[in-house]
């Protein structure tokens, strides 16, 4: 048995040993090889495994405490770093929902200004804790209600006077005294004025999505509907004594109405759609309308425009209460016209040193 195995040993020995055994073994080892080859060059290059990208959200925890007592009312928790001020009232009013969004007022430090709605939790966190403070603001409305409740009164009260609705003028005197044109040239024109703001509140202007208290509402209505009724009683009533220089003077004043309406009108569509572009970007950009061009002697040609409206009507109408309201506002539009202009100024002090804010070269 023993040398039966070794026999078989020594005849496979031989035969490994020999030339043709060995050229088969390796070209069956080379045939391997290259069917290893292939099956890896068809399968591609290696792909690393990515890396799990783990992110880490910051959460800030808000706490708001009453401005006057400073009170606890409550914490509004998990904000992230992108949320706003106006996610924070929202969250808040989810807490306490007597308290809606436009009603809340948040402030960093009592007495301090209020935090506008686009500002970020990040932008004002010095912690993952952050206190802010709670002022009611009082009941709120939106300032394209705001707008609108200002425009339609005067078209409406201007309306029942020249109508001379019954109570408010004697009718036998009313019904004896023929109308001078200008009366009738002034509704169309105070129609007009009120129509285009109302149809540019609606379709033109970007009304800001904030909200105003109500008492500010009250205030400007009681202000443009005073004056409406006084200046219509007054152009209206039958006792109403024409312009000193008779036609000529209503014909020119009124072409120069309708003129600054028509200005005031594509200025505000230049504004509401400006065309920002190189050095002048942070400026309102005058086109190829002559109307436009007023933006190379003034900041603010609307104002500019709008005055001219009411120098005009006073003229054309020649009565106290016009000119009592257009001088009140032209006080006011040129405060908000020299404010405007220092921003503009800040923003672009070279190029705006040659403007004016309202009057060309005077103011």
């Amino acid at each position: 048995m023993f040398k039966r195995h070794k026999f078989l040993a020594s005849e496979r020995k031989r035969e490994l040993t020999s030339p043709g055994a060995t050229r088969s073994i390796l070209k069956n080892d080379l045939r391997n090889f290259h069917s290893l080859s292939q099956f890896i060059l068809s399968a591609g290059p290696l792909k690393s495994t990515p890396a799990v990208k783990h992110s880490k959200t910051t959460h800030f925890e808000i706490e708001i405490l009453d401005a006057q007592t400073r009170k606890q009312i409550c914490i509004v928790d998990k904000v992230t770093q992108k949320s706003t001020i106006h996610d924070v009232k929202q969250k808040f009013h989810k807490a306490c929902p007597k308290w809606y969004p436009s009603r809340v007022g948040l402030q960093l430090e009592r007495g301090g200004p209020f935090l506008k709605d686009y500002i970020t939790i990040q932008s004002v966190a010095s912690s993952s804790i952050v206190t802010l403070y709670f002022t009611d603001l009082g009941q709120q409305v939106s300032w394209t209600t705001v707008f609108l409740a200002e425009y339609t009164g005067p078209l409406l009260i201007y309306l029942l006077f020249y109508l001379r609705i019954p109570y408010i003028y004697d009718m036998k005197e009313s019904s004896r005294r023929l109308r001078h044109p200008v009366v009738h040239l002034a509704c169309f024109c105070h129609c007009i004025h009120y129509i285009r703001y109302l149809l540019e509140t609606l379709f033109v202007h970007k009304v800001s999505a904030g909200h105003t208290p109500l008492k500010n509402l009250i205030k400007s209505c009681a202000f443009y509907w005073g004056f409406t009724s006084w200046i219509a009683y007054y152009i209206n009533h039958p006792r109403y004594t024409p312009p000193s220089f008779g036609n000529r003077q209503v014909t020119v004043s009124a072409i120069n109405f309708l003129i600054c309406e028509a200005g005031n009108h594509f200025i505000n569509v230049v504004l509401a759609h400006p065309n920002h572009t190189g050095n002048n970007a942070c400026f309102p950009s005058p086109n190829y309308n002559p109307f436009t061009w007023m933006f190379f002697l003034v900041s603010c040609p609307n104002y500019t425009y709008e005055i001219g409206s009411w120098i005009s009507f006073t003229v054309m109408t020649q009565t106290l209460p016009v000119g009592i309201f257009t001088l009140l506002m032209s006080i006011q539009m040129s405060l908000w016209a020299q404010k405007k202009h220092k921003i503009y100024l800040k923003k672009c002090s070279s190029y705006m040193h040659r403007k004016s804010a309202m009057i060309p070269f005077i103011l």
